[in-house]
């Protein structure tokens, strides 16, 4: 997805989801610049949102957030909702096991967008064995490394002082010095600083 489409998401719905990584932290920041809906009629003033508008505007913010699209994301629910316990907690947990969501965490990659591309390129490994699909689900104790023929790339230019600036959730650790990654254990819910509503969206897959 282009750059100007992401920034044009998050002013349609209003919140900073850091879709752009260190951008969203800058003045150049969309949010920052124009903090209103695009289009002629973006100043307006917002009404009272419904329940159900409430409940659709949080979906939109976990799909964006994690680049996901619809089908994926009904999947995704439709699959978990047999589970027992917490389902926004499961649901969660999937979507930050990602190895994408997970790279990013590491700070492998500034951004979500970014880390998706980094793993279809191929410039990643768990456990030693290369991955391209993004939506592959690491394990407790995987080990994210980049290859070696990776590691020169400009993308991964001054990565370690990237990393030291990152704060690095629980559930996750890091050499600095080989740059790997490993999964301590299982995400919790509260570690996602989440910018959405996660009991708004099993709502509005439960009607």
């Amino acid at each position: 997805m282009r750059p100007r489409s992401l920034e044009k998401k998050e002013r349609a719905l209003g919140v900073k989801l850091f879709l752009k990584g260190e951008r969203c932290n800058s003045p150049k920041c969309a949010m920052v610049r124009r903090p209103y809906r695009p289009g002629m009629h973006g100043k307006r003033r917002r009404g009272a949102a419904s329940e159900y508008a409430q409940q659709l505007l949080e979906k939109q913010k976990l799909k964006i957030t994690y680049g996901l699209k619809e089908a994926q994301l009904y999947k995704l629910f439709k699959e978990l909702t047999t589970k027992s316990g917490s389902l926004g907690e499961a649901v969660i947990g999937v979507l930050e096991r990602r190895i994408d969501n997970t790279i990013f965490r590491l700070g492998f990659a500034p951004s979500r967008t970014s880390a998706r591309q980094y793993v279809s390129h191929g410039h990643f490994l768990i456990n030693g064995r290369k991955i391209t699909i993004p939506s592959c689900l690491v394990k407790i104790n995987d080990i994210i490394s980049i290859r070696q023929s990776s590691k020169e790339r400009l993308i991964f230019k001054d990565l370690s002082d990237t990393i030291s600036k990152r704060d690095l959730p629980e559930w996750l650790a890091i050499d600095k010095d080989k740059l790997e990654g490993r999964v301590k254990s299982f995400p919790k819910d509260k570690e996602t600083e989440a910018s959405f509503d996660i009991n708004l969206v099993v709502d509005y897959y439960s009607r």
